[in-house]
Protein backbone atom coordinates (compact mmCIF):
# COMPACT_ATOMS: atom_id res chain seq x y z
CA UNK A 1 0.00 0.00 0.00
CA UNK A 2 1.16 3.65 -0.54
CA UNK A 3 -0.23 6.67 0.48
CA UNK A 4 -1.52 8.60 -2.17
CA UNK A 5 -3.41 11.77 -3.35
CA UNK A 6 -6.41 11.51 -5.29
CA UNK A 7 -5.10 12.95 -8.12
CA UNK A 8 -2.29 10.88 -8.28
CA UNK A 9 -4.39 7.36 -7.81
CA UNK A 10 -6.09 8.61 -11.08
CA UNK A 11 -2.85 8.79 -12.44
CA UNK A 12 -1.26 5.57 -11.54
CA UNK A 13 -4.34 4.17 -12.55
CA UNK A 14 -3.64 5.79 -16.17
CA UNK A 15 -0.09 4.59 -16.29
CA UNK A 16 -0.51 0.80 -15.51
CA UNK A 17 -3.39 0.94 -17.82
CA UNK A 18 -1.57 2.65 -20.83
CA UNK A 19 1.34 0.46 -20.02
CA UNK A 20 -0.88 -3.24 -20.24
CA UNK A 21 -2.27 -2.54 -23.30
CA UNK A 22 -1.32 -0.75 -26.17
CA UNK A 23 -5.28 -0.01 -27.32
CA UNK A 24 -5.65 2.30 -24.79
CA UNK A 25 -5.04 6.13 -25.55
CA UNK A 26 -6.12 9.84 -23.80
CA UNK A 27 -7.06 12.73 -25.63
CA UNK A 28 -8.73 15.94 -24.59
CA UNK A 29 -8.39 19.72 -23.76
CA UNK A 30 -4.84 20.48 -21.80
CA UNK A 31 -4.34 16.73 -20.88
CA UNK A 32 -0.84 16.18 -22.55
CA UNK A 33 2.21 19.15 -21.84
CA UNK A 34 -0.11 21.06 -19.58
CA UNK A 35 -0.65 18.03 -17.68
CA UNK A 36 -4.47 18.45 -17.49
CA UNK A 37 -6.36 21.83 -15.30
CA UNK A 38 -5.77 19.26 -12.38
CA UNK A 39 -2.41 17.44 -13.35
CA UNK A 40 -4.37 13.89 -13.24
CA UNK A 41 -2.47 13.18 -16.53
CA UNK A 42 0.75 14.82 -15.60
CA UNK A 43 3.89 13.47 -17.05
CA UNK A 44 2.25 10.76 -19.04
CA UNK A 45 2.89 12.52 -22.80
CA UNK A 46 6.33 12.19 -22.11
CA UNK A 47 5.79 8.68 -21.40
CA UNK A 48 3.68 7.76 -23.71
CA UNK A 49 4.38 10.22 -26.51
CA UNK A 50 2.01 12.38 -28.35
CA UNK A 51 0.67 9.84 -30.41
CA UNK A 52 -1.32 8.28 -27.01
CA UNK A 53 -1.77 11.41 -24.98
CA UNK A 54 -3.03 13.96 -27.35
CA UNK A 55 -3.83 17.59 -26.78
CA UNK A 56 -7.12 18.47 -28.96
CA UNK A 57 -9.28 21.44 -29.82
CA UNK A 58 -12.28 22.93 -27.51
CA UNK A 59 -15.28 20.87 -29.69
CA UNK A 60 -16.74 18.78 -26.79
CA UNK A 61 -19.16 17.57 -29.18
CA UNK A 62 -16.73 16.66 -31.71
CA UNK A 63 -14.71 14.61 -29.00
CA UNK A 64 -17.37 12.68 -27.85
CA UNK A 65 -18.11 11.19 -31.29
CA UNK A 66 -14.61 10.75 -32.10
CA UNK A 67 -13.94 8.58 -28.62
CA UNK A 68 -16.85 6.55 -29.58
CA UNK A 69 -15.77 6.34 -32.92
CA UNK A 70 -12.38 4.64 -31.75
CA UNK A 71 -13.61 2.60 -29.66
CA UNK A 72 -15.65 1.07 -32.17
CA UNK A 73 -13.19 0.21 -34.07
CA UNK A 74 -11.18 -1.68 -31.85
CA UNK A 75 -9.02 1.02 -29.44
CA UNK A 76 -9.92 1.76 -25.47
CA UNK A 77 -10.15 5.91 -25.88
CA UNK A 78 -10.31 7.87 -22.51
CA UNK A 79 -11.59 11.28 -23.43
CA UNK A 80 -11.34 14.16 -20.60
CA UNK A 81 -14.15 16.41 -20.51
CA UNK A 82 -12.07 19.85 -17.94
CA UNK A 83 -15.69 20.49 -16.49
CA UNK A 84 -19.37 18.04 -16.42
CA UNK A 85 -20.77 21.82 -16.98
CA UNK A 86 -19.40 20.97 -21.03
CA UNK A 87 -21.30 17.65 -20.96
CA UNK A 88 -24.53 18.71 -22.48
CA UNK A 89 -22.30 19.33 -25.49
CA UNK A 90 -21.69 15.51 -25.57
CA UNK A 91 -24.94 14.36 -24.98
CA UNK A 92 -26.19 13.76 -28.89
CA UNK A 93 -22.99 11.46 -29.25
CA UNK A 94 -24.06 9.40 -25.70
CA UNK A 95 -27.74 9.16 -26.29
CA UNK A 96 -27.92 8.39 -29.83
CA UNK A 97 -24.77 6.54 -30.44
CA UNK A 98 -22.49 5.38 -27.51
CA UNK A 99 -25.51 4.07 -25.39
CA UNK A 100 -27.76 2.61 -28.69
CA UNK A 101 -25.06 0.98 -30.92
CA UNK A 102 -24.75 -2.38 -28.85
CA UNK A 103 -28.04 -2.78 -28.55
CA UNK A 104 -28.83 -1.71 -32.87
CA UNK A 105 -26.25 -4.43 -33.37
CA UNK A 106 -27.29 -7.35 -31.18
CA UNK A 107 -23.86 -7.34 -29.37
CA UNK A 108 -21.90 -7.54 -32.36
CA UNK A 109 -19.74 -4.29 -31.46
CA UNK A 110 -18.57 -3.05 -28.13
CA UNK A 111 -17.55 0.62 -27.44
CA UNK A 112 -15.22 0.63 -24.69
CA UNK A 113 -14.34 4.31 -23.64
CA UNK A 114 -14.02 6.10 -20.45
CA UNK A 115 -15.39 9.85 -20.42
CA UNK A 116 -13.65 11.28 -17.16
CA UNK A 117 -14.69 15.01 -15.68
CA UNK A 118 -15.01 16.30 -12.93
CA UNK A 119 -17.62 18.53 -10.96
CA UNK A 120 -18.78 20.26 -8.24
CA UNK A 121 -19.30 23.13 -5.89
CA UNK A 122 -17.21 24.79 -3.07
CA UNK A 123 -14.45 26.61 -4.32
CA UNK A 124 -16.49 29.76 -5.75
CA UNK A 125 -16.12 29.11 -9.54
CA UNK A 126 -19.45 30.25 -10.47
CA UNK A 127 -22.97 28.93 -12.07
CA UNK A 128 -20.99 27.91 -14.98
CA UNK A 129 -17.71 25.75 -13.29
CA UNK A 130 -19.77 23.52 -10.28
CA UNK A 131 -22.51 22.05 -11.57
CA UNK A 132 -23.12 18.30 -10.41
CA UNK A 133 -24.80 16.47 -13.79
CA UNK A 134 -24.80 13.10 -12.25
CA UNK A 135 -28.62 12.38 -13.32
CA UNK A 136 -28.21 13.63 -16.78
CA UNK A 137 -25.77 10.93 -17.57
CA UNK A 138 -27.73 8.26 -15.20
CA UNK A 139 -30.87 8.31 -17.18
CA UNK A 140 -29.46 6.95 -20.12
CA UNK A 141 -29.71 3.04 -20.24
CA UNK A 142 -26.11 1.43 -21.66
CA UNK A 143 -24.04 3.63 -19.97
CA UNK A 144 -22.20 2.96 -16.67
CA UNK A 145 -21.47 6.11 -14.05
CA UNK A 146 -19.35 5.91 -11.53
CA UNK A 147 -18.43 8.46 -8.63
CA UNK A 148 -15.61 7.46 -6.21
CA UNK A 149 -14.71 9.24 -3.28
CA UNK A 150 -11.71 7.33 -2.32
CA UNK A 151 -8.35 7.47 -3.73
CA UNK A 152 -8.04 3.40 -3.55
CA UNK A 153 -11.77 3.43 -5.78
CA UNK A 154 -10.36 6.61 -7.76
CA UNK A 155 -7.86 4.06 -8.70
CA UNK A 156 -9.72 0.72 -9.01
CA UNK A 157 -12.80 2.14 -10.64
CA UNK A 158 -11.12 3.61 -13.26
CA UNK A 159 -8.76 0.47 -14.09
CA UNK A 160 -12.19 -0.83 -14.09
CA UNK A 161 -13.69 1.31 -16.01
CA UNK A 162 -11.16 1.61 -18.57
CA UNK A 163 -11.39 -2.34 -19.28
CA UNK A 164 -14.77 -2.62 -19.18
CA UNK A 165 -16.89 -3.20 -22.64
CA UNK A 166 -19.61 -0.56 -21.99
CA UNK A 167 -19.15 3.08 -22.33
CA UNK A 168 -18.21 4.52 -18.34
CA UNK A 169 -18.58 7.91 -17.35
CA UNK A 170 -16.49 8.47 -14.66
CA UNK A 171 -17.46 11.59 -12.26
CA UNK A 172 -14.80 13.14 -10.31
CA UNK A 173 -15.66 15.90 -7.99
CA UNK A 174 -12.67 19.21 -7.86
CA UNK A 175 -12.77 19.13 -3.86
CA UNK A 176 -11.51 15.62 -3.54
CA UNK A 177 -8.28 15.56 -6.03
CA UNK A 178 -6.05 16.42 -2.90
CA UNK A 179 -7.57 14.27 -0.43
CA UNK A 180 -4.92 11.28 0.53
CA UNK A 181 -5.70 7.71 1.50
CA UNK A 182 -3.84 4.14 1.01
CA UNK A 183 -3.99 3.31 -2.63
CA UNK A 184 -2.95 -0.38 -3.75
CA UNK A 185 0.54 -0.81 -5.76
CA UNK A 186 -0.61 -3.95 -7.49
CA UNK A 187 -1.60 -3.54 -10.96
CA UNK A 188 -3.95 -5.97 -11.00
CA UNK A 189 -6.19 -4.36 -8.11
CA UNK A 190 -9.51 -3.52 -9.68
CA UNK A 191 -12.84 -2.37 -7.64
CA UNK A 192 -16.02 -3.59 -9.42
CA UNK A 193 -18.40 -1.20 -11.08
CA UNK A 194 -21.71 -1.48 -9.83
CA UNK A 195 -21.10 -2.17 -5.97
CA UNK A 196 -21.55 -0.12 -3.21
CA UNK A 197 -19.19 0.17 0.02
CA UNK A 198 -20.18 0.51 3.73
CA UNK A 199 -18.73 3.54 4.73
CA UNK A 200 -19.75 3.92 8.35
CA UNK A 201 -21.87 1.09 9.68
CA UNK A 202 -24.99 1.74 11.72
CA UNK A 203 -28.12 0.87 13.42
CA UNK A 204 -30.94 3.25 13.14
CA UNK A 205 -30.57 5.43 9.87
CA UNK A 206 -29.17 4.77 6.52
CA UNK A 207 -27.63 7.77 4.25
CA UNK A 208 -27.03 6.90 0.71
CA UNK A 209 -24.23 9.30 -1.19
CA UNK A 210 -22.14 9.53 -3.58
CA UNK A 211 -18.62 11.19 -4.64
CA UNK A 212 -17.83 14.45 -2.09
CA UNK A 213 -21.05 13.75 -0.83
CA UNK A 214 -19.92 10.25 1.14
CA UNK A 215 -17.39 13.20 3.35
CA UNK A 216 -20.55 15.19 4.10
CA UNK A 217 -22.14 12.11 5.13
CA UNK A 218 -19.69 10.49 7.36
CA UNK A 219 -19.21 14.03 8.96
CA UNK A 220 -22.99 14.09 9.77
CA UNK A 221 -23.14 10.64 10.78
CA UNK A 222 -20.53 11.52 13.41
CA UNK A 223 -23.18 14.70 14.53
CA UNK A 224 -25.55 12.44 14.84
CA UNK A 225 -23.86 9.97 17.05
CA UNK A 226 -23.63 13.32 19.77
CA UNK A 227 -27.12 12.60 20.00
CA UNK A 228 -26.69 8.77 20.61
CA UNK A 229 -27.69 8.11 16.83
CA UNK A 230 -26.42 5.55 14.94
CA UNK A 231 -26.03 6.33 11.44
CA UNK A 232 -24.65 3.99 8.81
CA UNK A 233 -23.60 5.71 5.64
CA UNK A 234 -23.38 3.95 2.27
CA UNK A 235 -21.53 4.95 -0.47
CA UNK A 236 -22.97 4.31 -3.49
CA UNK A 237 -19.54 4.37 -5.44
CA UNK A 238 -21.78 3.12 -8.87
CA UNK A 239 -24.56 5.39 -9.84
CA UNK A 240 -25.60 2.82 -12.94
CA UNK A 241 -26.20 0.48 -12.54
CA UNK A 242 -27.20 1.09 -9.01
CA UNK A 243 -26.30 -1.87 -6.13
CA UNK A 244 -29.83 -2.31 -5.04
CA UNK A 245 -28.82 -5.29 -2.70
CA UNK A 246 -26.35 -3.04 -0.58
CA UNK A 247 -29.65 -0.51 -0.34
CA UNK A 248 -32.23 -3.05 1.00
CA UNK A 249 -29.75 -4.63 2.80
CA UNK A 250 -29.02 -1.22 4.95
CA UNK A 251 -32.93 -0.28 5.07
CA UNK A 252 -33.94 -4.08 6.71
CA UNK A 253 -31.42 -2.78 9.64
CA UNK A 254 -31.98 0.74 9.99
CA UNK A 255 -35.94 1.21 8.66
CA UNK A 256 -35.11 4.65 8.05
CA UNK A 257 -33.44 6.36 4.71
CA UNK A 258 -31.61 9.76 3.83
CA UNK A 259 -30.60 10.66 0.42
CA UNK A 260 -28.00 12.92 -0.76
CA UNK A 261 -26.40 14.14 -4.28
CA UNK A 262 -24.59 17.12 -4.66
CA UNK A 263 -27.32 18.01 -7.65
CA UNK A 264 -30.20 19.70 -8.03
CA UNK A 265 -33.41 18.34 -6.09
CA UNK A 266 -36.53 18.45 -8.66
CA UNK A 267 -36.24 15.48 -10.98
CA UNK A 268 -32.66 14.95 -9.65
CA UNK A 269 -30.72 12.00 -8.30
CA UNK A 270 -31.82 11.74 -5.16
CA UNK A 271 -35.37 11.73 -6.42
CA UNK A 272 -34.89 9.03 -8.57
CA UNK A 273 -32.92 6.69 -5.60
CA UNK A 274 -35.94 7.67 -3.20
CA UNK A 275 -38.63 6.25 -5.69
CA UNK A 276 -35.89 3.52 -6.04
CA UNK A 277 -36.25 2.94 -2.41
CA UNK A 278 -39.90 3.09 -2.13
CA UNK A 279 -40.54 0.91 -4.60
CA UNK A 280 -38.26 -1.95 -3.14
CA UNK A 281 -38.27 -0.95 0.51
CA UNK A 282 -41.93 -0.09 1.38
CA UNK A 283 -42.41 -2.84 3.81
CA UNK A 284 -38.92 -1.79 5.30
CA UNK A 285 -39.63 1.80 6.31
CA UNK A 286 -40.92 3.37 9.33
CA UNK A 287 -40.27 6.54 7.83
CA UNK A 288 -40.57 8.46 4.06
CA UNK A 289 -37.20 8.96 2.49
CA UNK A 290 -35.62 12.45 3.06
CA UNK A 291 -34.12 13.97 0.20
CA UNK A 292 -31.06 16.75 0.55
CA UNK A 293 -29.63 18.49 -2.40
CA UNK A 294 -29.25 22.12 -4.07
CA UNK A 295 -31.83 24.17 -4.18
CA UNK A 296 -33.40 24.60 -7.53
CA UNK A 297 -31.55 27.82 -9.07
CA UNK A 298 -27.90 28.59 -10.80
CA UNK A 299 -24.97 27.66 -8.29
CA UNK A 300 -24.06 31.64 -7.07
CA UNK A 301 -20.22 32.62 -7.33
CA UNK A 302 -20.00 34.17 -3.70
CA UNK A 303 -18.64 31.70 -1.72
CA UNK A 304 -20.54 32.32 1.34
CA UNK A 305 -23.53 31.79 -0.88
CA UNK A 306 -22.27 29.23 -2.52
CA UNK A 307 -21.59 27.25 0.69
CA UNK A 308 -25.47 28.24 2.22
CA UNK A 309 -27.10 26.08 -0.97
CA UNK A 310 -24.40 23.09 -1.57
CA UNK A 311 -25.78 19.99 0.76
CA UNK A 312 -23.52 19.57 3.70
CA UNK A 313 -22.63 17.60 7.11
CA UNK A 314 -25.39 19.94 9.53
CA UNK A 315 -28.29 19.86 6.64
CA UNK A 316 -27.74 15.69 6.02
CA UNK A 317 -27.65 15.57 10.21
CA UNK A 318 -30.87 17.43 10.18
CA UNK A 319 -32.83 15.37 7.31
CA UNK A 320 -31.81 12.20 9.69
CA UNK A 321 -33.00 13.80 13.06
CA UNK A 322 -36.43 14.91 11.30
CA UNK A 323 -36.71 11.45 9.53
CA UNK A 324 -36.48 9.32 12.86
CA UNK A 325 -38.90 12.21 14.56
Amino acid sequence: MAIMRYAEALNAALREEMGRDPRVFMFGEDIGRYGGVFKVSRGLMDEFGEGRIRDTPISEQALTAMAVSAAMTGTRPILEIMYADFVPLCMDALVNQASVFGYLWEGQIEIPFVLRTQGGGGVGTGAQHAKSLDVFLAHIPGIKVVAPVTPADAKGMLKAAIRDPQPVIFLEHKLLYNTRGEVANEEDVLVPLGKARVAISGTDISIFASSKMVVEAEAAAKLLAKDGIGAEVIDLRTLRPLDLSAIKASIAKTHHAVVVNEGWNFCGYVSELSATIMDHCFDDLDAPVSRVAMPDMPIPYSEPLEAAVIPNASRIAEAARRTLA
